[in-house]
């Protein structure tokens, strides 16, 4: 098929690959602009874009698409179909309408649950057993369109939006090229009124850890927010990101400690109820490291809190 794409971060370049791949035609990249980043806060392209260029394709990155010549423009690349995946601009209804199949969504939750822009954060943060991807056919509401293919996959105990999102990633990738080889066939499914929930933005404010919390709450808020923005605690003076955790067995609070007491030398922390270790961290100007590798550097010990 004749394709019109459009996404911007890491987590769309794999989708992108695969429809060049499975031998679509992939008539434009359509990506967020380059913006200024690294020290020298020069432009840096997205991605996407990046990924693009070397495989010969086409790139567009206009800051808007709500204006009619920018709409003519997309319009005339006279496209089968557009795949969607993290793009970043909404799209007009005469956007939406111009390819001859419309345009499909890549969709990181299963619909309708965790509508909106952070599902993978919100999925592991709230403590969902499962989560998926959707091919979703898009319409002018936000993620509401009726849903062509689902495919679950469970959660891990351990795991963080970085590793859920590259999953994820892969799965969508796959999933695309599954849904435009049987287009013709796939019967759309209107989206349930029934469990609809929305992923809103992270907020960097969400990312202070309170121990007086759960230990389960406190897991899935270090794990949902790793790698970023990294949920954090001060020590010190300093400011410590926490990128990994796990539940373990602990006295907590109720068994006499105070919320972010440090247990032992393995840094089991005290919480509300039950307690949880500490297995990466990260301080200012240096890489994550292993939990044994950065007390070399940071010694915490048994007795101190973290807040």
């Amino acid at each position: 098929m004749r394709v019109i794409f459009m996404g911007t971060p890491e987590f769309s370049v794999p989708v992108l690959e695969a429809l060049v791949a499975a031998g679509h035609d992939i008539a434009c990249v359509y990506c967020q602009p380059p913006r200024p980043a690294g020290r020298g806060k020069k432009d840096r392209p997205t991605p996407v874009h990046a990924r693009a260029i070397e495989l010969g394709l086409e790139v567009r990155h206009p800051v808007s698409l709500k204006d009619a010549a920018a709409q003519a423009e997309f319009a005339a690349l006279n496209a089968d179909i557009a795949v969607v995946v993290a793009y970043g601009l909404i799209l007009p209804q005469a956007v939406l309408d111009a390819p001859a199949h419309g345009c499909l969504n890549i969709h990181a939750s299963l619909l309708p649950r965790w509508r909106g822009a952070a599902p993978i954060h919100r999925a592991i943060m709230a403590g969902d057993a499962e989560t998926g991807i959707c091919i979703m056919q898009m319409e002018a509401g936000l993620d509401t369109g009726p849903v062509l293919l689902r495919r679950a996959t469970a959660i891990g105990a351990q795991e963080t939006t970085a590793e859920l999102h590259d999953r994820l990633s892969e799965m969508g990738a796959a999933l695309i090229v599954e849904a435009l080889a049987g287009l013709e066939t796939l019967q759309p499914e209107v989206q349930p009124d029934e469990g609809v929930t929305y992923a809103k933005k992270i907020d960097k404010s969400e990312a202070r850890v309170d121990f007086a919390h759960s230990a389960e709450e406190v897991d899935r808020l270090i794990r949902g927010l790793s790698p970023f923005p990294g949920a954090w605690v001060e020590f010190d003076g300093q400011r410590i990101k926490l990128l990994a955790s796990r539940v373990v067995s602990g006295a907590g609070v109720p068994g006499g400690g105070v919320p972010g007491e440090v247990l032992d030398d393995a840094l089991r922390v005290a919480c509300g109820s039950g307690a949880v270790q500490l297995l990466k961290l990260q301080r200012a100007g240096k890489g994550p490291q292993d939990a044994e590798v950065f007390l070399r550097g940071v010694p915490i010990r048994t007795g101190d809190v973290l807040g």
